[in-house]
């Protein structure tokens, strides 16, 4: 394998990547952008790769530093098409399966996974990169992880396998319900994290009337039950994560540990949320598992 590698996150929203160095894992260098796959046409997605990443290509020698990408970018909308593969899945078998992305040498996709039965169907793309990165990360080789975000993971892996996963829409239902609706109308600007108002809305999940009466309380507790304008968003947010949690710790109700796997603004109100619960919350940040998790599928995808 390449003594460095270039990990690339590309998303619906945003463009990550870092040279890393390979035998140590440590990260070298970082370059960030919002250009994600909305701000691209297809053909564009080589172009906008190599401009950002030349200077670092150019450090490899004779052989350009090679390049692997996990996420949307291998989707229908991304760059190119790679399989979503059926569980259960090693990081190996991943490995097995990257593709080559076209228009740009020594530069490969690496696969999402799937699951499709008679009742659970569902898709993911860059969060089982995560997954296996987090397991490396936590010197396990089975775990609870739950990886939030636009459309929250929750993956079960077992003896170094991926078996189950499930997609929970909480960070998009967020921003509808805050931008769209009429109880978010005072959560419309930018408001600092209240946790109060977050413990409140936690409070909230699992009682009668569900989540959608719930959420209609951001509007009758500003109007009537002392909740101000600026805690309305962290009460909604408050609202979703708790019904989130509920929903996944119900659905496994032997969990303790979770495997918390994201940014650092994100954990913050997620561990609340599932300490809460009564969990037990190891932090991992979403870069660092991204990072371990491609570079256990390179190393595989290097002996081939």
């Amino acid at each position: 394998m390449s003594q460095r590698l270039i990990v690339v996150d590309w998303g619906t929203s945003n463009f990550r990547a870092f040279l890393v160095d390979a035998a140590s894992g440590r990260t070298l260098d970082t370059r960030r952008s919002s250009s994600g796959l909305r701000a691209l046409a297809r053909e564009e997605f080589p172009h906008y790769c190599a401009a950002q990443v030349s200077d670092w290509r150019a450090s490899g020698g004779r052989e350009p530093v090679p390049i692997y990408l996990a996420g949307m970018v291998g989707s229908q909308r991304g760059w190119f098409e790679a399989p979503q593969l059926e569980l259960p899945v090693t990081a190996a078998e991943l490995a097995d399966r990257v593709v080559a992305a076209p228009g740009l040498e020594h530069t490969w996709i690496v696969p999402g996974v799937k699951q499709v039965t008679s009742t659970h169907v569902d898709v993911m793309r860059g969060e089982e990169v995560q997954a296996f990165g987090a397991l490396a990360l936590a010197g396990v080789d089975s775990a609870d992880c739950c990886l939030p975000g636009t459309h929250s993971k929750w993956a079960h892996l077992e003896s170094g396998r991926l078996t189950d996963f499930t997609t929970l829409m909480t960070g998009e239902l967020y921003h509808a319900v805050r931008f769209h609706t009429l109880p978010g109308e005072p959560a419309r600007d930018e408001a600092a994290f209240d946790a109060a108002a977050f413990r409140l809305g936690l409070s909230r999940a699992g009682h009668a009337g569900g989540v959608l009466h719930a959420l209609f309380e951001g509007r009758s507790r500003h109007l009537y039950a002392g909740l101000a304008a600026d805690q309305v968003g962290s009460f909604l947010s408050g609202v979703l994560i708790g019904e989130e949690v509920c929903a996944m710790h119900a659905a496994r109700p032997a969990l303790e540990r979770v495997l918390l796997v994201g940014a650092e603004s994100l954990r913050q109100s997620y561990t609340l949320a599932l300490e809460q619960a009564g969990l037990t919350v190891v932090a991992i940040d979403s870069d660092a598992a991204t990072i371990a998790g491609v570079l256990a599928i390179a190393a595989r995808h290097a002996l081939r």
